[in-house]
């Protein structure tokens, strides 16, 4: 079974986000640890996921929410380490009306194909990124894209608990990974 690594986005994925209910579900799951979640640098977020890549024992699948959307792009325009594919969820438009201007050295992520399987899920009324967005950069990344219709953020502020639709979404893309 491979190791999942969580990355949150910015504040972290608190008490009543789909990812903190997952990773308490799942032993298999853990999350990465950068320095601080409410000021990004994009230096040390990369630095806590290669170093968790790298202490993994099998290929790992990441699971990134928001910021870390950015983050994966960024890390994979180098990708010192391997991993099996990522699942990414609510990717925030850099260039949109609303950004999270917290994290100015996550802007502009590559805007090219990832070297592993991705699928990128995303919502219709994303306060954060426009579905249009959504649409485009999946296709830069070469993410398979999943319209999960009007949820917002995709976080606590959903109203979605531990999000049982995106845990399906998550086995699907996973047992189809080879």
């Amino acid at each position: 079974m491979s190791e999942i690594i969580i990355l949150p986005g910015l504040g972290g994925s608190g008490e009543g986000h789909w990812q903190t209910l997952w990773e308490r579900q799942a032993p298999e799951m853990r999350r990465f640890q950068p320095t601080s979640w409410d000021r990004p640098e994009l230096a040390d977020w990369l630095a806590a996921l290669d170093w968790e890549i790298r202490r993994s024992k099998t290929l790992p699948i990441l699971i990134a929410h928001s910021l870390a959307c950015q983050l994966v792009a960024h890390w994979a325009a180098s990708a010192p380490a391997k991993i099996r594919g990522t699942f990414l969820v609510s990717a925030p438009d850099p260039t949109g009306d609303v950004y999270l201007t917290e994290a100015p050295s996550f802007a502009n992520p590559p805007r090219q194909r990832l070297p592993f399987p991705s699928l990128l899920v995303a919502s219709t009324d994303d306060p954060f990124a426009s579905f249009d967005y959504a649409r485009e950069i999946a296709a830069a990344w070469g993410s398979d894209l999943i319209d999960a219709g009007a949820l917002g953020h995709i976080n606590a502020n959903s109203g979605i608990g531990d999000w049982p639709e995106g845990r399906t979404l998550f086995e699907r893309f996973r047992t189809g990974l080879v």
